[in-house]
Formats: C-alpha cells, structure tokens, sequence
C-alpha cells in the first residue's frame, strides 16, 4: 500500500480500470454547448419565478445581475482549468491538484449534492407542467417523477454518443419554446406589472425592492436557478474529441445563451402577467401567455408542451452529469469502487441509478419544488468557492503549467466569482436555514467518510490521482 501526504494508496487488480471506461470523443464544442444549455434550460421555465416571492421583481433582478456574473467569471477560470485537466473528475479533478485530496473530494461532493438534487426539483416542475395540461387525470405527479426517471436513465445506459444527440434535439426544441414565448409576450408587455408587490415596509423596501435589502439576499438562490449546473460541461472531458479546444468553446457559448434568455423571461413574463401573480406559479411560461390571450391559446398549449421538453433536456442532462461525478470519486476510491463500474457499451450504470433512485424518493417524499431548489443550491455554491479558489491557487503554484486556454482576467476574474460564491453560499441560510443545515450535515458526514476511511483506500491509477502524483514527482526532482 503507497502512502503519500495524509492518504493512503490501495492494491487494485489489473483489469480495474478496464471495467471503468467511458467512451472517447463523443462530443464536440457544439454538442457540448447543447449539453451545457440543457443542464440550465429548465431554469428559464420554472423555479427562478419563486424568487419574485421573497425579492420582488428588483430583488431578483439584482440577483440575477450578480449571479450571472458570477457564473460568467467562474465559466472563463473553468475554461482553462477543462483545458488543463481533461478528466470525468472535472471539480473534483481541478480541486484535487489545487487544493489536494480534502479538497479535491469537498468538491466533488458538493458538486455530487448539487446534480443528485436538482433532477429530483425538475421532477417536481415536469410534474406542475403535467398538471396543468391536464393529462392523465392526475392529481398527484409521483407516477410522473418516476417515469421520468426510468426512461431517461435507461436512455442513459444506451450509451452516452446517443444520449448527448437526444439531448441536443430536445433542447433545441425548448429554445423554440422560449423564441415563441418571447414573441408572443412582448406585444403585450407593461413595465408596471413588474411591480405589483406590495412593499412589506422592511429596511428599504420599495416597489422596486418590495422586500428591501434582505430580499435581494434571499433571492440570490432562486437568480442561480438560472444558471444552475453549467459549470458541469467539464464533466464530459474524457469523451469529448478535444477538450483543449472544444470545452472552453462549448461552455463560454453556452453561458452566454443563458444569459440572454434568462434576461428574457425575467423581464416578459412578470412584465406580462405580472410578478405577484407569477411568484407563485409553477408553469409560468405558459400561465402567463394565458393571462393575455386566454385560457384556450393554442400558443399556450404549444408552449407548455414545449416547456416539458426545457424541463426534460435539464433532467436528462444532470443526469448524465452527476453519473460522471460520481464514476470519478468512485473510480479514484472516494467512494465505494462498485459505483464506478461500467457496463459493455461503457456507460456508468450503477452511478446512473444510485443517485436516481435517491432523487426520486426525494421528489416524491417532498414533491417541494422550492425546498429541493435551495438544497441543490447549497451544494452548487459550496463547490463554487472551492472551483474558483482552485483556479487561484493552480495560477500561484503552477504558472508555469501548460494550459489549452488561459482566462482573461486572470485571477482577478475568478476572484470576483470568489466572493459572489461567498455571498450565495450566506444566501443559502438566509432563504431556508433548515434545508441548507440538514444539507450541510450529509457533506460533514460524507468529509467523515474520508477521512476515517476512504483516504486510506485510494486508486493510483486513476486519473485525477495521476496528474496530482506527476505533480508531486515534478516537485521532488526540482
């Protein structure tokens, strides 16, 4: 058993990394701008809404100011840190040679939080958009979540060049959705409905900022919503043509889209039916074309069919993204090998249902939407400051490394991520101090896990654990 630092390396068979492979060049920068669209495209058609409830219109738009810069910073540091180190392990890899083995697992299972929840909050939405079409009688969407789940997850096991193609098709017919709905609205849009909420008279509440200040705080959660999973494009490196190149092509482009369409619907929809009445609603795209043109619009019905398609292209996608979170700590003996185990057609099968079948009995435990966003969150912000101060800390000790794309900015550019990560991760507490506590206890107890026992079991001859060990050889021979 070789031991380095604090951990430990353990004997594994010849033939280990044989029955772990996924499958190369898969992807190029096209596919994987789809991929990153759709891991977010459900946030355009429900759940940024819910932010208008605790920040008003103005609240939210100062979160969705801050968090999209924050996710455009933290997107150019990730740029280069994809380019740098192509593996599946992508947070956990960069973390991994940044900040070492601790660090390395804190993020990835940050990351692993936030992709294991947020399918199970999309499956809530699938739901509400189900309902409100009227199909199948139903009156409660547990059927719903887990149909849902066994077909997108058995798509999955098919293999993953044929499931980036699906995905890319039904994202593109969700962009559809958001182009008509955009059409549709703008005729039809008055800047006073923004602005309907009653101010509650707390420090500086205003009609801009009914809620005041703490408002805008709260509603940082519900303005990440609208960029939620992005940064999990890195997680297709090693079946990607080539990383070098394509990643920080996809992921940039990918951002920017967000960016755009995520401004649009902030601005039509509560500027069409109003925030107060769309602060509640859990298919708002759709509702809000029916408060203009009636409750029989053809268009709306197009839209909501549509907008199932957004929800099921980020469904689909985060799948997809936290089994290759999970094959990579499992891979490199974070986790228990078995999770990493792939099947003839080198798709991991058991991480695809593990996390499944947990998602699904938290959706349909809770079928809370909104709780299940903030504990997604939680994750996602942790694993943002250890990202961004990863990439600080890889340009202070390895200048010198080769890297396929170097962020502009530099430092400064993560830097400023860094602190909006700070804010979002306080935000956190601030909208449901029970969801984040009760998640922040599962990552304490996963942090035990390592390092009372699984940094004693670790895998030389994964990946991630390569570069960091060349790492520490290029050092001694210095």
């Amino acid at each position: 058993m070789a031991r380095t630092s604090h951990i430990e390396y353990g004997e594994v068979k010849e033939d280990y990394l044989k029955h772990r492979q996924l499958k190369r060049g898969a992807a190029g920068w096209v596919l994987l701008a789809g991929l990153g669209i759709a891991y977010v495209i459900s946030g355009d058609f429900s759940g940024w809404n819910l932010g208008l409830a605790v920040g008003g219109w103005g609240g939210l738009l100062i979160a969705f100011i801050l968090m999209g810069l924050m996710y455009t910073c933290m997107v150019f540091g990730l740029a280069e840190l994809s380019s740098t180190l192509p593996t599946a392990g992508a947070g956990y890899g960069f973390a991994r040679r940044a900040l070492g083995p601790l660090g390395g697992f804190a993020t990835g299972m940050a990351v692993l939080i936030e992709y294991a929840v947020a399918p199970a909050a999309i499956a809530t939405f699938i739901g509400g958009y189900v309902e409100a079409l009227g199909l199948f009688g139903l009156t409660n969407s547990w059927p719903v979540y887990l149909v849902t789940y066994v077909i997108f997850i058995g798509i999955h096991m098919w293999g993953v060049g044929e499931a980036l193609k699906l995905i890319f098709g039904i994202t593109a017919i969700a962009v559809v959705a958001l182009v008509i709905t955009a059409l549709a609205l703008l005729p039809h849009f008055e800047g006073a409905k923004l602005f309907d909420i009653i101010p509650d008279g707390s420090l500086g509440s205003s009609a801009f900022l009914p809620f005041g200040v703490s408002g805008v705080l709260a509603a940082l959660v519900f303005g990440i919503w609208f960029f939620l999973a992005v940064e999990g494009v890195p997680l297709a490196a090693e079946e990607t043509a080539d990383p070098v190149k394509d990643m920080p092509r996809g992921i940039i482009v990918a951002v920017l889209f967000l960016i755009l369409s995520g401004a649009a619907m902030l601005i039509l929809v509560p500027g069409t039916a109003g925030a107060a009445a769309m602060s509640t609603s859990e298919s708002p795209l759709p509702e809000a074309i029916r408060a203009v043109y009636g409750q029989n619009a053809l268009v709306a019905d197009i839209v909501n069919y549509a907008g199932l398609a957004g929800l099921v292209a980020s469904f689909f996608s985060i799948v997809f993204a936290y089994s290759r979170q999970l094959f990579a700590l499992s891979r490199a003996g974070y986790l228990p090998k078995f999770l990493s185990l792939t099947s003839s057609r080198h798709t991991p099968w058991v991480a695809l249902l593990v996390p499944g079948t947990i998602g699904f009995l938290l959706a349909a435990i809770t079928g809370n939407g909104g709780l299940l966003i903030n504990i997604a969150v939680f994750g996602a912000t942790v694993s943002y400051v250890l990202l961004n101060l990863s990439h600080i800390m890889l340009r202070i000790k390895e200048p010198d490394l080769q890297r396929g794309y170097r962020t502009p900015g530099g430092v400064a550019t993560t830097g400023i991520a860094l602190v909006l990560a700070v804010v979002a991760l306080i935000a956190t507490f601030v909208v449901d101090v029970v969801a984040a506590s009760i998640t922040a206890a599962v990552f304490l107890a996963a942090i035990g896990y390592f390092w009372f026992y699984s940094r004693h079991r670790l895998v030389a001859s994964a990946p991630e654990e390569e570069f960091a060990l060349l790492q520490e050889q290029e050092k001694r021979l210095k």
